[in-house]
């Protein structure tokens, strides 16, 4: 298998993807896919799917296919999905208490361990299984649980140091909402500064494009 580091982000970004679909796959009783097949479902060439999935030793056989199941549980393994991280989560507000809500972050390779806020009227509130801590036991509790990434979801006035708390503390991975960009320039912080208000930019530009065409 080729290095990590050697591997572009633009693959790493779709592995995600086939995970999914080959789980929408494997629980519609489907057990071989060519890439072909692949090709239609995704939107993408075989011969990118082909590619990509060679950069970490490719796992299909020529005129057989791929297996649905040893292929996602390959994926699994190279997104590090079967060793999940502890992490905690940082606001309680309403991105906060979305997040718990309505995402499996165990399926998504990471243990969610506790919920922070800096809020006292939400001290001790349930969000989901998590009990409300203040910020005032953080230091604490990453000093005896050692989590090793951190979802902020504060305001971006806040985050600047809500960040720096977090890194004195030996948090190294960082799934930022926040709408402030966390600098990554040290090597040994991974960043995924997430901007949703992006995405919606992006939908909004494609659909003037959209239209221009057909005028």
């Amino acid at each position: 298998m080729a290095k990590a580091t050697s591997i572009s982000m633009s693959v790493i970004r779709r592995l995600p993807r086939y995970y999914r679909f080959l789980g929408d796959l494997e629980r519609k009783g489907i057990t071989r896919i060519s890439s072909a097949e692949l090709s239609d479902l995704l939107g993408l060439t075989a011969s990118q799917i082909r590619q990509d999935l060679n950069c970490f030793g490719g796992f299909g056989q020529q005129g057989y296919g791929y297996s649905v199941k040893q292929l996602r549980e390959e994926i699994m393994k190279i997104l590090g999905l079967d060793h999940p991280s502890d992490a905690i989560l940082i606001g309680a507000g309403n991105m906060g208490r979305a997040l718990v809500g309505q995402l499996d972050f165990a399926g998504r390779g990471v243990r969610l361990i506790a919920v922070f806020d800096n809020d006292p009227a939400l001290f001790g509130r349930r969000i989901g299984d998590y009990t409300v801590r203040s910020m005032d036991e953080l230091d604490e509790f990453c000093k005896g649980s050692s989590p090793k990434m951190a979802v902020v979801a504060v305001p971006r006035d806040n985050a600047p140091e809500v960040v720096d708390r977090l890194l004195a503390l030996g948090i190294r991975a960082f799934w930022n909402f926040s709408h402030y960009d966390i600098p990554s320039a040290d090597t040994n912080v991974i960043v995924e500064n997430v901007h949703l208000g992006d995405s919606l930019m992006t939908l909004s530009y494609r659909m003037k494009a959209e239209a221009s065409s057909k005028l």
